[in-house]
């Protein structure tokens, strides 16, 4: 839920607000502190984004971007992280927050690094390397993400397709479709109409961690689920897309397959399997991290939180690895507890070992 200054936005833009406000809170981005505020309806408190207390439910918290909006509305200053007092804020920070802002303001703009440099009166060396430093994406790659999120926004409103897009910023449909496979997963039609139109092939092949169902659509790898019986692996993947064609077709299959089981076999270290996956901006951070951890290796998700510029982020950076739908090509089972115990995993704690394992001794 939103406070009533952000709720006269479009419903498009309220969705992109809630979906960024939301994962600032889940990773308690200090950087965030003073753009917005969150409350919780079950205890009457309101906070800042990098409270240290215990995260709410979703369907218990309303954001305010002014702390006067949420003491009006009868919640009161948590004493923990004391958001009615001001807090100094590094020439960084206030950086990035002009970047974000003038981005978020221009969507419908071709902005430039050039062009945006001149704005702030900054290097576009120093903008650049400062604003990835901090965020971990240039950019232009954070203007992408405002216009995909309110251009899904606007889908999920049941706007149609050209109206969603030119509303979000794309200035024609074929900027828009140039990034939809690699940022949203399959066509925007497809993504309105969950997954309808869609054909997803899969095969099942035995490897030393169990069976592992392997799907992928024309782009690419989508799926990898591992288990001990066929039918439920199946049945998985009809639950992930209930809405798309899905089909059995092994020779579709066979080279990523392939290449995923010498893999595991320690034949082939590195793998280059082309995903179809979307993901959050945090998650995307995450999953692409994890894929330059070196085979063989092992991070802590304290060390992953603090490689994506997110350093108390470690729960959030469990929930990414919790969430990756391609294992073993994204490799969340290389990341362990800061105590070195291998820790939980998805497709079962006993699996994750055994990966490790295989890893150390091909290392």
């Amino acid at each position: 839920m939103i406070d009533s200054t952000l709720a006269m936005a479009p419903k498009d833009e309220q969705a992109y607000w809630e979906a960024n406000f939301w994962e600032a809170l889940e990773t308690r981005d200090a950087r965030m502190d003073g753009v917005f505020f969150f409350a919780v309806v079950s205890t009457g408190v309101y906070c800042r984004p990098s409270c240290p207390s215990r995260r709410p439910r979703r369907e218990n918290v309303i954001f305010f971007q002014r702390r006067d909006a949420a003491e009006r509305a009868g919640f009161r200053a948590c004493l923990r992280c004391k958001p009615q007092q001001e807090r100094a804020r590094d020439a960084q920070s206030e950086l990035v927050e002009k970047i974000c802002r003038y981005l978020e303001q221009h969507l419908d703009e071709a902005v430039t690094l050039d062009g945006l440099s001149r704005q702030l009166g900054l290097s576009p060396f120093h903008l650049q390397r400062s604003f990835k430093a901090a965020a971990g994406i240039t950019p232009r790659a954070y203007a992408d993400f405002c216009r995909l999120e309110s251009f899904k926004g606007g889908l999920r409103e049941g706007r149609p397709v050209t109206t969603a897009l030119y509303d979000a910023g794309y200035g024609s449909s074929s900027r828009l479709y140039e990034r939809a496979a690699s940022q949203l997963g399959m066509t925007p039609t497809a993504y309105q109409r969950g997954g309808q139109g869609v054909t997803i092939r899969y095969d099942v092949v035995d490897t030393p961690i169990g069976l592992l169902l392997v799907g992928a659509t024309a782009k690419g790898v989508c799926a990898i689920r591992i288990g001990d019986h066929e039918r439920e692996l199946e049945a998985g993947l009809h639950d992930e897309f209930p809405a798309a064609e899905v089909r059995r077709d092994r020779e579709f299959l066979t080279p990523w397959a392939a290449a995923i089981r010498e893999h595991l076999d320690g034949r082939l270290r590195k793998l280059d399997v082309p995903l179809d996956i979307q993901a959050t901006a945090f998650q995307r951070r995450v999953w692409e991290y994890l894929q330059t951890i070196p085979y063989g290796s092992t991070r802590s998700y304290g060390e992953i939180a603090k490689a994506v510029g997110r350093p108390t982020a470690a729960r959030a950076v469990a929930r990414a690895c919790a969430t990756n739908p391609v294992a073993v090509v994204i490799p969340c089972h290389r990341v362990v507890r800061g105590d070195g115990v291998s820790g939980g995993y998805r497709w079962g704690a006993e699996r994750k070992q055994k990966l490790l394992a295989l890893e150390r001794r091909g290392a």
